[in-house]
């Protein structure tokens, strides 16, 4: 796993240390930050559910002001951990280690975020969509007015995660990505 580009272009990071995690492709990549760069200028970005941290490392090398870190799993936390420091990005990064389903409505000094990446495992779309939902209308409160949440899933899942709504989504193979906004739908995301 690599950095794709900015300041830390090139960089690896620690890849998961199970096949629980499935890191997203570099051309997957290259093309939802394509769709973002001018979102990231000093952005808060969020990653949940983060694994390793690729999407939050990729937003601060490129420019992105702070990333916060959910991921419960304690290997994936100590690889992201390492990912940080070997990037030395300690400062502009948080890691919110447990839970997120129980930490985020206890997590009330979070900055309000410009991007969301929810990344849950796709089984969970399937087997707690009502969890799921419940987690997008909390992150819809920390989410700025004219923010933006990616949600990744597999193509075969369809949920709708209200009060936000889609306003673009692209088909990479097997996998969605979701831009969610609030307010109504409008025809570009951009």
């Amino acid at each position: 796993m690599r950095i794709i580009a900015g300041y830390f272009r090139g960089r690896k990071i620690l890849p998961p240390a199970s096949e629980i995690t499935r890191p997203i492709t570099d051309r997957v990549k290259q093309s939802l930050f394509d769709i973002l760069m001018p979102r990231l200028a000093g952005a808060v970005v969020y990653d949940c559910f983060a694994g390793t941290g690729s999407m939050g490392l990729e937003s601060l090398s490129r420019d992105a002001s702070v990333a916060v870190f959910f991921e419960m799993d304690r290997a994936a936390q100590q690889r992201l951990r390492q990912n940080i420091a070997a990037l030395d990005v300690e400062p502009t990064s948080r890691i919110v280690a447990g839970d997120i389903f129980r930490l985020l409505s206890k997590a009330a000094d979070l900055p309000p975020a410009d991007i969301i990446f929810l990344d849950p495992p796709y089984r969970m779309v399937r087997e707690q969509p009502a969890a799921l939902q419940k987690l997008a209308g909390e992150l819809a409160g920390y989410l700025k007015a004219d923010g933006v949440l990616v949600f990744r899933h597999d193509a075969a899942d369809v949920l709708s995660l209200p009060p936000l709504v889609c306003q673009d989504q692209r088909t990479y193979g097997g996998m969605i990505l979701e831009f969610l906004h609030h307010g109504p739908a409008v025809p570009s995301m951009v």
